[in-house]
C-alpha cells in the first residue's frame, strides 16, 4: 500500500473557491464527460442536501456528474446552480433532446458562526471552483468547504477549534481508494491510531483539552431544540468498478472511519454525510475496498484539523 495524491485518479477534477473574509466556500468534484455511478450515507440528524434521491439504488440515474460540498448551511443549496450552469455550457449531463441536464449533488455544512452570516456560497462562488477545478487547485486546510469549518461545539463556540477540510488516498496494486472530507464537528478529533485527541472542546483556558464525550454523558436528560450547527461531509472515491448499491454500502463502511476519528460522532446535531464514487474499472473486493475507505477517511479527517490555521477567533492545532 503506498500513498497518492486525492487528485490522483483519472475522472476526477475537483476545484475549490472561498470567501475568506466571511469564513465559507465550495469545494466541488467534477465526476468526467460521461459522469459516474455514486451512492450515499447520511447518519446524522441534521443534514442539509440536494438532490440525494438520486443516489438509491431504486432511483433510475445510473450516473451523477458532480458532488458539491458548501458551506453556508440550508442558505448554501442555491450554490449548486453554478456547477449546472459550468457543466450545460461544457455539454455535460443527461441529454434530453434539448439539451443535457447535468446531475448535481450537494451537501452544505453549518458556517454561519463564523465569519460573516449573511454570506453565504452561491452560484458564482460554486462557477468559480468548478473554473478551478481546471487547474487542480485542491489544498487541505482552511478552504473551499473547509473555510469556516469548526469542531468541538458541544459547550458553544467559544471552546471551539478551527478546523478545515482534509484528504488521504492510497493504491494497492492497480486499486485506488481515497477521502476527501470537510470536517464541521460536534465532537473531538482523535488520532485513529493513536487514540489521542487532536483537536476539539477547549477548556476554559482555552489552552488544554476537555473531553465531549465524557461531559456528554454525565448528562442523561433530554435537550429539546439541540442547535443544529455541524456536519462533517465526506467523500470517498476508488477507480474500483461498482454500482449505486456497493456504492452506498461502501459509504456507509466510510462512517467508520467517521467513529474512529470523531467523538461523539452521528448525533442529531450533526448532518454527518459520506459520498461513494466508482471512477473506474478496476475489478476489485467491495469489502476491502469500504474497508480502505474506512482507514483514509479517518485519516483524511485527521489531516483536515491538522492542516487547518487558526481564524475568526478560534484557535488551530498549531496553537495549543
Amino acid at each position: 500500500m503506498q500513498e497518492i495524491s486525492i487528485m490522483d485518479f483519472e475522472n476526477l477534477k475537483i476545484g475549490q473557491a472561498e470567501n475568506a473574509a466571511a469564513g465559507t466556500g465550495c469545494t466541488v468534484l467534477l465526476l468526467g464527460q460521461e459522469g459516474a455511478p455514486a451512492g450515499l450515507d447520511v447518519r446524522g440528524g441534521g443534514p442539509a442536501s440536494r438532490e440525494s434521491e438520486l443516489l438509491k439504488p431504486t432511483a433510475a440515474a445510473s450516473v451523477i456528474h458532480a458532488i458539491l460540498l458548501s458551506g453556508g448551511s440550508a442558505f448554501g443549496l442555491d450554490a449548486a446552480g453554478g456547477v449546472m450552469r459550468y457543466l450545460e455550457e461544457h455539454n455535460i449531463g443527461f441529454d434530453v433532446g434539448v439539451t443535457k441536464v447535468p446531475l448535481v449533488c450537494q451537501s452544505c455544512l453549518f458556517d454561519l458562526t463564523v465569519g460573516d452570516p449573511m454570506v453565504r456560497p452561491d452560484a458564482d462562488l460554486a462557477y468559480k471552483a468548478c473554473q478551478n477545478a481546471e487547474q487542480g487547485n485542491y489544498r487541505d486546510g482552511c478552504f473551499g468547504a473547509g473555510t469556516g469549518a469548526t469542531v468541538g461545539k458541544l459547550l458553544g463556540m467559544e471552546h471551539c477549534m478551527k478546523s478545515g477540510i482534509g484528504s488521504y488516498a492510497v493504491q494497492v496494486g492497480e486499486l485506488k481508494v481515497g477521502a476527501l472530507v470537510a470536517v464541521n464537528a460536534l465532537g473531538d478529533i482523535y488520532d485513529w491510531k493513536t487514540g489521542r485527541k487532536v483537536a476539539g472542546l477547549l477548556a476554559e483556558d482555552g489552552k488544554t483539552f476537555a473531553n465531549a464525550e465524557e461531559i456528554a454523558l454525565r448528562k442523561t436528560e433530554v435537550v429539546e431544540n439541540k442547535f443544529v450547527g455541524n456536519t462533517t461531509l465526506g467523500v470517498i472515491v476508488t477507480n474500483g468498478c461498482f454500482q449505486k448499491a456497493q456504492l452506498c454500502k461502501i459509504a456507509g463502511m466510510g462512517h467508520d472511519g467517521y467513529a474512529r476519528a470523531i467523538r461523539p460522532v452521528h448525533t442529531t446535531a450533526d448532518g454527518d454525510s459520506i459520498y461513494a464514487v466508482s471512477l473506474g474499472n478496476v475489478q476489485a473486493d467491495q469489502d476491502v475496498v469500504g474497508a480502505l475507505a474506512a482507514q483514509v477517511m479517518a485519516e483524511a479527517i485527521l489531516r483536515a484539523v491538522q492542516a487547518a490555521k487558526s481564524g475568526y477567533g478560534f484557535p488551530a492545532v498549531s496553537d495549543l
